[in-house]
């Protein structure tokens, strides 16, 4: 998926299943996470959709510490604004000590959808 600007040049977006439609506003997990990179205390991260009554679909951002580094999800959020539009903030912040990562070193995002994310039956 890509993004074309107005002199012609084109911005690689993310992967189509990695978008979250958010109140019907489209939020890639990559520049989400992109964002989320940025904080000094973020180590890696991967962002979900997780089903919500009133959007649709909200952000959930599963987060790594670096060594030594801590913070809070209210504190990640905070550090958003101004980044991000306020629908593209992830609703909540997980903390874990690893992501799960394929043989090839992608995050498995089906993995953290599985553990993290309850659907109903």
């Amino acid at each position: 998926m890509a993004r074309q600007d107005a002199d012609g040049y084109f911005t690689i977006a993310g992967r189509f299943k990695d978008m979250i439609i958010s109140g019907g506003e489209n939020v890639y997990a990559a520049e989400v996470e992109a964002v989320f990179m940025e904080h000094p205390a973020i180590a890696e991260c991967a962002l979900i959709g997780r089903p919500d009554e009133k959007w649709g679909e909200v952000g959930l951002m599963v987060a790594v510490f670096k060594p030594g580094r801590t913070t809070t999800s209210d504190r990640l959020r905070a550090f958003c604004q101004g980044k991000l539009a306020r629908y593209k903030i992830p609703k909540s912040v997980i903390f874990v000590d690893e992501l799960p990562h394929s043989p090839y070193g992608k995050v498995e995002k089906v993995k953290l959808r599985q553990r993290y994310v309850k659907r109903d039956a």
